[in-house]
C-alpha cells in the first residue's frame, strides 16, 4: 500500500451530534487509526475531540497522558476538526444572550420575517423563536434616489453614491446619544453581545460601523454586523444572518479556546490547527465566524466523497448521502460543488456562502411510529438521550434497532461502548422486544381490516420501516437533481455515514441509479475529508448596475481589487502565490425576477458572462426571457489556498479468492438468507463479490442486496453496480399493505412537490416565483384529489371540484393531449385570478389519472392594478386558447399578458412532470398498483378524519351534527346571507377548501391531505347565497377574505382555537406601467393550551411578504414602518395573536386598492378569552389629513401621501 511518509500525527476529527469520528496517521505506519467515540458522554470524559486524540497518542507513544492534564504538541503535526457545537447550540438555543440593533420602525423585522407560517397544518402556527433577548431601535434612515433622481437631487439630506453604486439619501443621520443611552442600558442587563441591522446598509455601511464602533468602546464583547457578513440586498435574511453570527461566534470562540487550551502552552502555536466551515474550506482559529460553522461537518464529507470519488472512481455527476444518527444529508457534486448563497438551516436563514446541502430529518436514531394505519419514519429523532433501544439507556424503537432486528448491524463488529463502564455491546432482545410490542398493535390492527390477514413478524416490520425511511431520504436527492434540470438516475451514489451503508443499494435501486460507489472510509468520510480540505477565504460586495460596457468595466475593477484583497489574506496564512486559486462571480438576474445566479468568470474566448447567465439560466428554469435587461446585484471572488495534505493511496491488486469470515443471517424482502461476511481490510483490488453479502468496513455495516455486485477498486473502496429489483407489491384485494401505504404517499405528495418546483422554476411572475401563490396536486380517474402539495391553503381541495367539474362537462370527448384552461368560479374555481390547468393522462383510450396546477396571475380579469379588487368583471373572464405567444382573444383587465402566457405554459409543463413522474411509478409497479393506492390513500385520510370526528365529539358537547358512532358530520350552512353586491362571495369550492383545511389541522397526524378528508363529511350550502353565488356575481374577495371567516367559523365549533385575524388584508398599488400585490399578516388565534402568534399569515394563505430593501428598490415607495401592534391580540389566560402595522409613503401618484375584514367586528375570543383588535386602514395625506379607509377601497393618491394599514389581531382563550 501507498502512504505518505511523514513525522509527526495528524488529526481529522468530525464532531457530530451523535458520535465524534477520528481519522488520524501515524508516523511511521503505513495504517491509519480511526476512533469512534460517543459526543457526549460526561461520566466518561468532558470533550471527545480531545480524549480521542489524548487515547490515539497515548496508545501509539505509550507514554501516560492524563485525562485532566495538557496534551503534548511536540508530535502533532496539524489537527483540521469540523463541529456541531454552534448547530447543537443553534437547535437547543444555548447560544449567548444578544440584542438587535435596527432602523427605528422595524424592530419586530425580524420576528415577522417574510411572514410564511413553517407547517400550514399547525394549528397553534409556530414560528422558530427569536435568537435576541432585547431590540433596540436605531433613530437614522437611508432611502434610495429614485430612478430618476440624480446625484444633485433635491429634497433635503446629504446624498452619496453606495458601495452598490446606488444613490442614497441620509435623511435621518446616526443619533449616538439616544444610541448610546439603550446600549449602556442593554451592559447593565448583563447583554454584551450585538446584532446590528440598518435598512439599506448593504449599499450605506456607514452607520452599522459607527454603530459597531460605539458599542465595542461601551464594552460589548461581540458585534456582528450585516453589512460586513453579508454585503447583499435584502434586510431579513442579512439581520437573521447578524443575529446568528451573534448568537454562535462567542460560542464557538469559547469552545474553540477550551480546546485549544488543553493543549500544552509552549507548542499551542506551532500546531496547524484549521476549522471546516460550511462552504467546504478550512479557516484558522481567528478567523472562525459562528454563521459559517453550521454545516461544518457535512462539508467535510462532502470534500471527503468529491476528491476522492470524482474521475477517480466513476465519470458520473455524485450525489452525496451522508445519513447519520438524527439526519441525512445529501449533495450533489459534478466537478465543482452546487454552491448557495442563502439557505434555512436548523430553522434559521443564513446568507453566507454554503454548499448546497438538503437535510431531511431521517437517520439511523428516526422514530419509529405506527399510527392511523400506516408506518411512520421520523421526523422526530430518539436524540442523544436516551437514544435507540438497543443503545441500553432505555430509549425508544428507531432506524438502528431496525437494522439491528434484519441482521444488517452486526454486534460482534460494533463498538462495544454502552453503559457507564463503556464496556457492553448494543442489546439485541431489548430491540426485539420492543419490536414484539409493535407487531402486536400493528397486527391488531390488521384484523380489523382483514380478520384473514396473515401476522407480520418482527423482521417484517423491521423491513417496512427501513422501506419507509428509504422512500424518506429518496425525496430530498430527487429534489436536488430534477429541481435544478439533471436526471437523478444519470448519477452515482456516493454514500457514507455511519448508517448509510446499509440503505446505500436500496436508495440507488428507488431512484434507478445503476452505481453506488462507497468510500473505505466511510464511516468517517467527514473526518476524513477535513484532511482532503482547502483553505477558502470569500469576499463580495453589492453592485447593483444594467449588465453593459460600462458597468461590466467597473465590475472588472472591483473584481480585481476583491482578488487582491483573498490574495494577501491566503498570504498572510502562509501561502504562497503558486498555492492560491481565485474565481471571479457575478451574481445576474433578468429585470423584473428575483432570481440571481451566481455565474464564473467566463475562462474560454469569446465567451461572457451573459451568454454563461443564459445558458445556466435556462437549463435550470427551462427558458429564457426574451427582452429583458441583465442586472448585477453582486461582485464575488472566492480563494483557494490549495493544502495537499491527504491523497487517496492505491491498494495492492488481487489474485486470490476473498476470504470469507462467516455466514451471516440477513433478512430480505424475500425473507432470511445466508450472507457471507467480509472485511473490507481483507479484501484486495478487483475482488468481485455478489449478493447478498455483509462487508464490515471498521465500524460502518456494507450491505450488498441480492441481484448486487460489489466491486473493489484499485483506491481500496467498493463499487455496488445495482439491478432493477421487480416490485413485490400485490395490489389485489381492496385492504392495503401498511408498508406500501406509507411509501406511495411519500411518492404521491413527493410527485406534487416537484410539480410545484418545476412551476416555481419555469415560471416568471412574482406572484407564482416569489409569493408562491400556487398549488400542484394529482388526481384519481374520478377526479378524487389523491395528493396536494403543501403551498397555499386556499387552493387545498379546491382544485377537485375542478377536475370533477371538467370530467362531468366534457365526458368521453376528453382526449390525449387535451389541456383544460379554466378560472371559471361555477366550475370549481376559487376566483378570476387563480388559473387552473388540469390534464388528462390516458392509457389505451382510458383515463387513468389527472394532474393539475393552479396559480394566481397578476392584472387577470380587473380593471385596477394588481387584481382587480375593487372594480372587477361581473362576468368571468377566461382565456380561451394561446399557443406560439398569441393570444386569440385580448384579456380585458391584464397589464402583464405575456407573463400571464408565460405562466400558464409553466402550469403546463408542471404538469408535464408530474404526469411523467407517475408514468415512472406505474412502469415500476404496475397501473394496477398505483391506481389501487391511489384509492387507499384516500381511505387512509378518511380514517384519520373520523377518528378525530369520534374523538371530538366526547369533548364538544355543542356538535349535534356530528355521528359519534360513523364519525361522521354535516357541515350545514344554512342561514348564510344571499350573495352580494361587492365583490367578497365566495363560490362553493372555497367553502370545500376552508373544511377541508380545518379537518386536515384538526387531525393530529401526518397524513397527506387528499379526497379521503371529506368522505365522512357533507356540505349543506344554500343556493344563491354568500357561499354559492350565481354565476354573475363578483367573487374575487371571496377567495381571500370570505374563505378566512369560514375558517374562523368552523374552528370556533370545534372549539380547537379562537378566531384569527379573519382576512388576508389584499394591499394592490399602481399606475400603467407597473403593479404591486401583497397580502399582510396579522394575528392567530389562542388555543386551549397556547397563545396566538403574533404578525404570521393565518389559515387560508401563507403567501410571502417583500423584503422591506427590496419593495422600496423597485417600487416608488418608502417604507416607514413594519412592527407588530403591540396588545391587539385577545387576552387571559392564553393570549397575543397580535396583528401588525405597516406604513407605506408613496413617492409617485398611483392607484391604491385594499381589500379587507376586521375593520367592523373583532376577531372573538373563547372560553372567556377576550376579543381581539379590529384592523383600520387609514390614508394619512400629505397635508396630514387622516381619513378613515374603511375595509375595502380604491383610491388614487398623490406623491408623499402615506398609508397605514393595522391588521388585526387574534382573539385570546380562558378566563385568568
Amino acid at each position: 500500500m501507498e502512504f505518505q511518509k511523514h513525522e509527526k500525527f495528524r488529526f481529522c476529527v468530525d464532531r457530530r451530534g451523535t458520535f465524534t469520528d477520528i481519522y488520524a496517521e501515524v508516523p511511521g505506519q503505513a495504517n491509519v487509526r480511526v476512533m469512534k467515540l460517543l459526543s457526549v458522554d460526561s461520566a466518561n470524559y468532558e470533550d471527545a475531540p480531545v480524549e480521542g486524540i489524548r487515547r490515539i497518542l497515548e496508545e501509539f507513544t505509550g507514554e501516560l497522558i492524563p485525562q485532566t492534564g495538557k496534551i503534548p504538541t511536540a508530535r502533532i503535526e496539524w489537527i483540521q476538526m469540523g463541529t456541531t457545537v454552534t448547530t447543537n447550540a443553534l437547535l437547543e438555543r444555548k447560544g449567548e444572550r444578544i440584542a438587535l440593533c435596527v432602523t427605528k420602525g422595524f424592530r419586530d423585522l425580524l420576528q415577522i420575517g417574510d411572514q410564511a407560517r413553517p407547517d400550514i397544518f399547525d394549528i397553534r402556527a409556530v414560528k422558530p423563536s427569536t435568537l435576541y433577548e432585547e431590540v433596540v431601535e436605531v433613530d437614522e434612515r437611508v432611502e434610495l434616489l429614485l430612478a430618476d433622481e440624480g446625484e444633485g437631487a433635491a429634497g433635503g439630506g446629504d446624498v452619496h453614491r453606495g458601495v452598490s453604486g446606488e444613490f442614497v439619501r441620509v435623511v435621518e443621520p446616526l443619533n449616538k446619544e439616544t444610541l448610546r443611552e439603550k446600549l449602556c442600558a442593554l451592559v447593565q442587563k448583563g447583554i454584551c453581545c450585538l446584532a446590528v441591522v440598518l435598512i439599506h446598509s448593504y449599499t450605506y455601511p456607514q452607520h452599522e460601523l459607527e454603530v459597531e464602533c460605539l458599542a465595542l468602546n461601551l464594552g460589548f464583547k461581540h458585534v456582528s454586523i450585516s453589512s460586513s457578513l453579508t454585503p447583499m440586498v435584502r434586510a431579513v435574511p442579512r439581520g437573521l444572518t447578524a443575529t446568528v453570527d451573534a448568537y454562535l461566534t462567542p460560542v464557538i470562540k469559547e469552545y474553540l479556546s477550551g480546546f485549544m487550551s488543553r493543549f500544552e502552552e509552549d507548542g499551542r502555536n506551532k500546531v496547524n490547527v484549521l476549522f471546516m466551515q460550511s462552504d467546504g474550506g478550512l479557516a484558522p482559529e481567528c478567523s472562525f465566524s459562528g454563521h459559517k460553522t453550521v454545516l461544518s461537518g457535512p462539508a467535510g464529507g462532502g470534500d471527503g466523497y468529491a476528491k476522492t470519488l470524482f474521475e477517480l472512481e466513476t465519470t458520473k455527476p455524485l450525489i452525496g448521502f451522508d445519513m447519520g444518527g438524527t439526519s441525512t444529508d445529501v449533495s450533489r457534486f459534478a466537478g465543482s460543488f452546487e454552491q448557495v448563497i442563502q439557505s434555512e438551516i436548523s430553522v434559521a436563514i443564513i446568507q453566507a456562502p454554503q454548499l448546497d446541502i438538503n437535510t431531511v430529518a431521517a437517520g439511523g436514531g428516526s422514530k419509529l411510529k405506527f399510527l392511523v394505519g400506516a408506518f411512520h419514519v421520523g421526523p422526530e429523532s430518539v436524540g442523544a438521550h436516551p437514544e435507540p433501544v438497543c443503545y441500553r439507556k432505555g430509549g425508544e424503537l428507531a432506524v438502528t434497532d431496525a437494522n439491528l432486528i434484519l441482521g444488517r448491524v452486526k454486534t460482534d463488529y460494533f463498538p462495544t461502548i454502552f453503559r457507564p463502564n463503556e464496556d457492553e455491546p448494543l442489546d439485541v432482545e431489548a430491540a426485539k422486544e420492543e419490536f414484539r410490542k409493535l407487531a402486536k398493535d400493528i397486527n391488531d390492527y390488521r384484523k380489523t381490516q382483514d380478520a384473514l390477514a396473515k401476522d407480520m413478524s418482527i423482521e417484517e416490520i423491521a423491513l417496512g420501516f427501513v422501506d419507509v425511511a428509504n422512500e424518506t431520504m429518496c425525496r430530498p436527492i430527487r429534489q436536488l437533481t430534477e429541481m435544478k434540470g439533471y436526471e437523478t438516475r444519470s448519477h452515482a451514489l456516493a454514500c457514507f455515514g455511519g448508517a448509510g451503508p446499509q440503505h446505500a443499494c436500496a436508495i440507488a435501486r428507488s431512484l434507478g441509479m445503476s452505481e453506488v460507489l462507497i468510500h473505505r472510509f466511510c464511516g468517517i468520510l467527514s473526518a476524513y475529508g477535513m484532511g482532503m480540505a482547502d483553505v477558502i477565504e470569500d469576499v463580495q460586495v453589492p453592485f447593483a448596475a444594467v449588465y453593459g460596457p460600462q458597468s461590466i468595466a467597473e465590475a472588472a475593477s472591483r473584481d480585481a481589487t476583491l482578488t487582491e484583497q483573498v490574495r494577501q489574506k491566503l498570504r498572510d496564512q502562509g501561502f504562497d502565490d503558486d498555492s492560491i486559486k481565485t474565481e471571479s462571480f457575478l451574481n445576474l438576474r433578468y429585470e423584473g425576477t428575483d432570481t440571481g445566479i451566481m455565474v464564473k468568470k467566463p475562462e474560454e474566448e469569446g465567451d461572457d458572462y451573459v451568454s454563461k447567465f443564459v445558458k445556466l439560466f435556462r437549463r435550470e428554469y427551462g427558458f429564457e426571457l426574451q427582452n429583458k435587461k441583465i442586472l448585477i446585484n453582486d461582485v464575488r471572488v472566492g480563494g483557494i489556498g490549495v493544502t495537499n495534505i491527504l491523497k487517496p493511496s492505491v491498494i495492492d491488486q488481487t489474485t486470490g479468492s476473498p476470504k470469507v469470515l462467516c455466514h451471516c443471517d440477513a433478512f430480505f424482502g424475500s425473507g432470511w438468507r445466508k450472507a457471507p461476511l467480509y472485511k473490507l481490510e481483507n479484501l484486495g483490488s478487483g475482488h468481485v463479490i455478489g449478493g447478498p453479502a455483509i462487508i464490515m468496513n471498521g465500524n460502518s455495516t456494507v450491505i450488498v442486496e441480492p441481484l448486487c455486485k460489489a466491486i473493489i477498486t484499485k483506491y481500496g473502496n467498493i463499487k455496488i453496480e445495482t439491478n432493477s429489483a421487480p416490485s413485490l407489491v400485490n395490489a389485489a384485494g381492496k385492504i392495503a399493505d401498511v408498508v406500501q401505504l406509507s411509501i406511495f404517499n411519500h411518492r404521491f405528495m413527493g410527485i406534487a412537490e416537484q410539480m410545484g418546483r418545476t412551476l416555481q422554476r419555469i415560471s416568471i411572475s412574482t406572484n407564482i416565483k416569489e409569493r408562491l401563490d400556487f398549488s400542484c396536486a394529482l388526481f384519481s380517474p374520478d377526479g378524487g384529489l389523491v395528493a396536494n402539495a403543501p403551498h397555499v391553503p386556499v387552493h387545498l381541495g379546491a382544485m377537485s371540484s375542478t377536475v370533477k367539474w371538467q370530467l362531468n362537462y366534457w365526458g368521453e370527448n376528453l382526449k390525449e393531449g387535451d389541456v383544460l384552461v379554466a378560472n371559471h368560479p361555477c366550475a370549481g374555481g376559487s376566483h378570476l385570478p387563480d388559473i387552473t390547468v388540469v390534464t388528462p393522462v390516458f392509457d389505451n383510450g382510458k383515463i387513468i389519472f389527472f394532474v393539475a396546477s393552479r396559480g394566481h396571475h397578476a392584472e387577470i380579469g380587473g380593471t385596477t392594478p394588481g387584481n382587480g379588487i375593487i372594480k372587477i368583471l361581473e362576468s368571468p373572464g377566461s382565456v380561451e386558447s394561446f399557443s406560439d405567444g398569441k393570444s386569440k382573444h385580448r384579456i380585458p383587465g391584464t397589464r402583464r399578458l405575456q407573463d400571464n402566457l408565460s405562466d400558464l405554459r409553466a402550469q403546463v409543463a408542471a404538469n408535464q412532470r408530474g404526469i411523467s413522474l407517475i408514468k415512472d411509478l406505474i412502469e415500476y409497479y404496475g397501473l394496477e398498483t398505483v391506481q389501487s393506492y391511489m384509492m387507499h390513500v384516500q381511505v387512509n385520510a378518511e380514517a384519520a378524519v373520523r377518528e378525530m370526528l369520534k374523538s371530538v365529539s366526547t369533548t364538544v358537547a355543542d356538535l349535534p351534527t356530528i355521528d359519534a358512532v360513523k364519525g361522521e358530520a354535516v357541515f350545514d350552512f344554512e342561514g348564510t346571507s344571499p350573495e352580494v353586491y361587492g365583490n367578497w362571495n365566495a363560490p362553493e369550492a372555497v367553502t370545500a377548501a376552508a373544511v377541508i383545511y380545518c379537518l386536515r389541522c384538526l387531525v393530529d397526524v401526518d397524513i397527506p391531505l387528499n379526497q379521503g378528508c371529506l368522505a365522512p363529511v357533507k356540505i349543506l350550502i344554500p343556493s344563491g347565497s354568500l357561499l354559492s353565488p350565481s354565476d354573475k356575481a363578483a367573487v374575487v374577495g371571496g377567495n381571500v377574505l370570505t374563505s378566512q371567516r369560514i375558517t374562523d367559523v368552523v374552528l370556533t365549533a370545534f372549539q380547537a382555537c379562537s378566531c384569527a385575524q379573519g382576512c388576508m388584508n389584499n394591499l394592490t398599488f399602481g399606475d400603467e406601467s407597473f403593479g404591486y400585490y401583497e397580502t399582510i399578516a396579522g394575528g392567530y388565534g389562542a388555543g386551549p393550551t397556547w397563545n396566538g402568534t403574533s404578525g404570521v399569515q393565518c389559515h387560508m394563505t401563507n403567501t410571502r411578504m417583500t423584503d422591506p430593501e427590496i419593495f422600496e428598490q423597485r417600487y416608488p415607495v418608502l417604507l416607514h414602518r413594519f412592527g407588530l401592534r403591540e396588545d391587539s391580540g385577545g387576552a387571559v389566560q392564553f393570549r397575543r395573536g397580535d396583528g401588525v402595522i405597516r406604513e407605506v409613503e408613496f413617492r409617485r401618484p398611483v392607484v391604491v386598492s385594499i381589500l379587507s375584514e376586521r375593520r367592523v367586528h373583532t376577531p372573538r375570543g373563547l372560553k372567556g378569552g377576550k376579543d381581539g383588535a379590529r384592523g383600520f386602514n387609514y390614508l394619512i395625506r400629505k397635508d396630514k389629513r387622516i381619513v378613515n379607509l374603511g375595509g375595502k377601497n380604491c383610491i388614487q393618491v398623490e406623491a408623499g401621501d402615506i398609508l397605514q394599514i393595522l391588521t388585526p389581531g387574534g382573539g385570546g382563550w380562558g378566563t385568568p
